[in-house]
Formats: structure tokens, sequence, C-alpha cells
């Protein structure tokens, strides 16, 4: 499979899994990971979900060999792998579960997008992003054009897709593209401790204020105060706010597992 995908203890892990290909996004690999990410969307048991790569390689992005594979059909070829991908993407960043991404190398072309979805991007120090996409003479996809300005500012964005700059993972934790960097020894376990404090909170919560986070971005603040107020009352009538109410109150910790 071009995909791992496990689950245990509420969290999910699904794992680019082409180590030899540098975790290349051939159609294949864009619809085992449509399938993956659909999968733990729906699953009510997972609580945390957590993408990174297998061997030294986040992702290098697209397969460039599928795209010369493709000939005259190139068009048509990099239009359904672009919609399949899509797809993936998209049940990903709505998904009413928060996302975590360990960049556990380069990660280049729709890699790097993948990896700025994440709500917490935890890059290895040996880690790298490429855009790419203008050394081969395309444009990006994976909802980098969207993702990277509202990440790092449109100054920024338009001289790194522009230049197709490397920018190192310190570099990229300065500029807000990742959340921080640790050495690559440290990034599972680092991984790990994050997924297990998201398990722990609430869960629902936290997939409303993914929502509100997104629409933020483009909504008036008169909408936008709107979905806070119709969202916090949910949240205060729901398991998970009555739980949190009830432990605040009792001075105990709160066990949103279980609301």
């Amino acid at each position: 499979m071009t995909i791992s995908l496990t689950k245990a203890d509420g969290v999910a892990r699904i794992t680019l899994n082409r180590p030899d290909q540098g975790n290349a996004i051939d159609l294949q690999l864009a619809k085992d990971l449509v399938a993956a990410a659909e999968d733990v969307a729906a699953d009510s048991a997972v609580r945390c979900v957590v993408l990174t790569g297998a061997g030294r390689m986040f992702c290098v992005g697209g397969d460039i060999g599928s795209f010369a594979s493709a000939g005259d059909e190139a068009g048509p070829f990099l239009q359904l792998l672009a919609d399949t991908l899509h797809v993936a993407v998209s049940a990903l960043a709505e998904m009413a579960k928060p996302l975590v991404v360990l960049v556990n190398g380069p990660a280049a072309g729709a890699g790097m997008s993948l990896a700025a979805l994440g709500d917490i991007v935890i890059a290895a120090r040996s880690a790298s992003f490429t855009p790419a996409y203008g050394g081969i003479g395309l444009t990006p996809d994976g909802g980098m054009s969207w993702l990277l300005p509202r990440l790092v500012g449109m100054r920024q964005a338009q001289e790194m897709v522009l230049t197709n700059r490397r920018v190192p993972s310190e570099e990229a934790a300065n500029l807000g593209l990742v959340t921080r960097t640790v050495d690559d020894a440290d990034l599972q376990a680092e991984g790990d401790a994050l997924a297990a404090k998201l398990v722990a909170a609430p869960t629902a919560a936290l997939g409303a204020t993914r929502n509100l986070l997104r629409k933020g971005q483009d909504t008036t603040l008169a909408e936008q105060l709107e979905l806070e107020a119709q969202s916090i009352s949910a949240a205060g009538a729901g398991p998970e706010g009555r739980e949190g109410v009830a432990a605040f109150l009792a001075r105990r910790k709160p066990d949103f597992r279980n609301a």
C-alpha cells in the first residue's frame, strides 16, 4: 500500500509510504490518501490524526515520472491527479478533529502543501520546504496558493513560490510555516506526546474551533461573531461543555474522552 494507516488509543496515523520514491504522489497514492482521510474523518473513535512520511523524506511532491508517462495527455492526467489529491486535502482540512503533521524530511511541491495543512506542524531539523512547481514549469496544487499566504504573508509567499526558494526548517518556523522544529531523533516522541495531549482534549470543541479558524479567514467580523456565538452555544449545551464546567467547579481534571 502507498499509504499506511494505523489506529490506537484515539490516534490515527497516516504515513505516506513510498519511501524509495521519496513518497512522491502518483495517482495510486492520491487515491489511497483519499481513502485514509475519509476513513479517519468518519471514525468517531479517532480523536486526533497524525500525518507523516516513511523513510528520509516527508514527500517530494508529485511523481514526475508519471507526468512524463502521460505524454500528450499530461493536462488531463494532472487534472485528475490534482482533483483526487484535493479530495483528500478537503477531508483532512474539514474533519472535526485536529491534524498534526510530522515533517520527517524534505517537503516539496504538493508535499509542502500537505505539510502546511496541519493544525500543528512539527518539523525535524533536517526538513526543508521547496515549492518546486516553477522548477518544472507547473503551478501550485494541494492548496498551497491558499495556505501559504495565510501562514507566512503574501510577500513571503510570492518570493518563496516565484523563485522556488528552499526554506530550511528553522526559517520555516520563524516564518510561521511550521509550528516548531525538533531534533530528528526527537520527532516521533514529540509527535506522540502532542497526540496524547490532543486525544485527551475536547475533540468536538477542537473540531468546531478548526471550523471557526478556517472560516475566519474569509468572513467579516460581524459574520464571525455570529458564528462564534452559535458555536459556543452548541459547545456549552453538549456533553464536553457540561463535563468541562463540572470538572472546573469540582476542581478536578475533565474527562472529555468519556463525555
